[in-house]
């Protein structure tokens, strides 16, 4: 692997220290802590070399959509750096064991199925995993995640799966200038969870909201976001995809 530009690391650093400081704006003006809200950049499509500038500004856990592109970096990297990597994209059930053996956390999680899979890999290998339910809130078509009025039933039948660590919701918010309607989709997930939590569903008290990405994560906190995913105010414009 080719070594660290100092820009590169400099740039990555700046444009963290300005993400952390637009998310502590954010708490300020709900009150809230900045230590409630955990920032997740999102390094798809991103070389290793841009998450190691970004390790080198304090971060040890990623995003990626893909379990190939999140396989290809981990094996890359030194394990004894610590990096750990979130799947926040959909996953095919035919790739659920790669996932498992090196993903940490799984925020896009909408199927039984799924999850039958999921929790038989990891009780094989003695381990558990952090995940979260995605949910559609926008009501696209288009979009993955379970209809909200889908997820208390679900998330009760989670409650069998041993080995998948229930941490919350996880929701794409419709993508709008019209900020009422983007403040829509984390206010669902919200009172969702809220509901979730009241009715003690699947032994969880589930603690996590994954919403708001670089276009509106200051909105998301300050509708109760603990998670935000944020990849281009980080990295930068995604890299061109290379013609096959």
């Amino acid at each position: 692997m080719n070594e660290l530009e100092p820009q590169q690391v400099a740039r990555i650093g700046a444009n963290l220290d300005a993400v952390r400081g637009r998310i502590a704006a954010a708490c300020q003006r709900v009150g809230r802590d900045p230590r409630e809200v955990r920032l997740l950049p999102v390094s798809k499509t991103h070389p290793p070399q841009a998450l190691l500038a970004a390790h080198a500004a304090g971060i040890s856990r990623f995003g990626e959509n893909r379990v190939q592109e999140l396989v290809a970096k981990a094996e890359l990297l030194d394990p004894a750096l610590g990096i750990e990597f979130a799947l926040i994209g959909p996953l095919q059930s035919n790739k659920a064991g790669r996932a498992v053996q090196w993903a940490v956390e799984f925020q896009a999680l909408d199927s039984l199925k799924l999850a039958a899979n999921l929790d038989r890999r990891l009780q094989a290998l003695g381990r558990s995993l952090d995940v979260l339910v995605e949910v559609n809130t926008s009501g696209e078509p288009t979009k993955h995640g379970l209809a909200p009025q889908d997820v208390p039933g679900f998330a009760a039948e989670l409650a069998a799966f041993d080995s998948l660590k229930m941490r919350g919701l996880m929701t794409v918010a419709v993508l709008s200038s019209d900020a009422e309607q983007v403040a829509g989709c984390f206010r669902a997930l919200r009172e969702l969870r809220d509901r979730l939590r009241d009715d003690q569903v699947a032994g969880s008290d589930w603690p996590e909201l994954s919403m708001g990405m670089s276009g509106d994560f200051e909105l998301a906190i300050e509708h109760g976001a603990t998670c935000v995913r944020v990849g281009t105010a980080i990295f930068g414009a995604r890299p061109p995809v290379k013609p096959a």
